[in-house]
């Protein structure tokens, strides 16, 4: 073979390999940190995505709101600045109202139940497809924040009168109960919340178990009511619809499988990181209230006046509303019962 032939030979060979080693890196946008139990359930998914098409799709996260902030993600989505991203539906009241409803006060705190009934809502639910499409929008996965909790420096929170008078750091619609309740709700951020406890600019701060852990504001409380009341989770993962549509039915089956699935793997990281955060608590002193059942009634019994208002904003949004809260409700209740039966996948698997 001569020296012409024989490089063009190589060059073929070459091109055939690069052809055969391609891959489809889809850029997710990410407005969080690098690091958290959120964060490594993104991590797992785009490492699962990228195993199971052998290589054919790899994710692309620019973590820390390099794309985009929160508030720019459904906008940003749509217009193809990222693949994927992470939306939070909180900052989308109207635009995501059908997410929205994983923020409802529901009568479920259990955070694996709640991922799985919100997931195979927005999955199987043709007006929420259609309804996202409009955006240019896919679904393909969700998180959750896990249940809503309070903790306060001072005098606890051991029933609905106690709230009363403090001064309270609220979240949503759970906020907004408090608020009814007597509360003198003051507009902070988690973030902000150990300082806040710490001055006395706030009494109680409401939040989840292992958020408190993570930003150790544990040191500044000495209870932590546990309200076993409801979860924020409309927060989950969504894709450009056209990039989407450009994909092979494999690639797609792939995503959204891998979406589904990571349910169950955030299951099991926010359950253990909630249960350590409720031990690292106790340990440093910090009293763990169990609110009675018949106080929390009352919270449940207070949150319905904001289910009936989501109605109404779904509806206007072209939702059936009644019938997809009629369904959520269905959901948790499958789930629950399969949580009852079964146990979680996890404890199932051994793992």
């Amino acid at each position: 073979m001569s020296f012409i032939k024989k490089l063009s030979f190589a060059a073929a060979m070459g091109f055939a390999a690069s052809v055969a080693g391609a891959e489809t890196v889809l850029i997710h946008g990410e407005a969080g940190p690098n690091r958290g139990a959120r964060a490594n359930a993104l991590q797992w998914f785009a490492d699962q995505v990228a195993e199971r098409s052998s290589g054919d799709l790899r994710m692309d996260i620019q973590w820390g709101g390099a794309l985009f902030k929160a508030n720019a993600a459904v906008q940003s989505l749509a217009d193809g600045v990222a693949d994927t991203g992470s939306v939070i539906a909180v900052y989308y009241p109207q635009e995501m109202a059908a997410y929205g409803i994983a923020d409802l006060p529901v009568n479920n705190p259990d955070a694996w139940v709640g991922m799985r009934a919100t997931d195979e809502l927005m999955r199987t639910n043709e007006a929420v497809a259609e309804n996202l499409a409009e955006k240019n929008l896919v679904y393909i996965g969700t998180w959750t924040t896990s249940q809503v909790n309070i903790g306060c420096k001072g005098d606890a929170i051991r029933s609905v009168a106690d709230i009363e008078g403090k001064k309270v750091r609220g979240v949503g619609a759970y906020g907004k109960v408090f608020g009814e309740a007597g509360a003198n709700m003051v507009n902070m951020s988690i973030y902000d919340a150990y300082q806040g406890l710490d001055t006395g600019l706030i009494d109680c701060s409401q939040g989840y178990s292992y958020a408190v852990s993570a930003l150790k504001q544990a040191e500044v409380m000495d209870n932590y009511t546990m309200l076993n009341w409801g979860q924020v989770g409309g927060v989950g993962i969504f894709m450009n619809k056209d990039m989407f549509d450009s994909l092979t039915a494999e690639q797609q089956e792939v995503l959204t499988t891998t979406g589904a699935d990571m349910a169950d793997e955030f299951g099991r990281m926010i359950t253990i990181a909630n249960d350590k955060a409720i031990a690292s608590m106790k340990e440093q002193g910090v009293e763990i209230i169990e609110l009675p059942d018949a106080e929390r009634a009352k919270l449940v019994e207070g949150g319905q006046k904001f289910l009936a208002a989501w109605v109404e904003t779904a509806e206007a949004s072209g939702l059936p509303g009644d019938k997809m809260l009629e369904d959520y409700a269905a959901l948790i209740a499958k789930y629950t019962q399969e949580r009852d039966t079964n146990g979680y996948p996890w404890a199932q698997s051994g793992n």
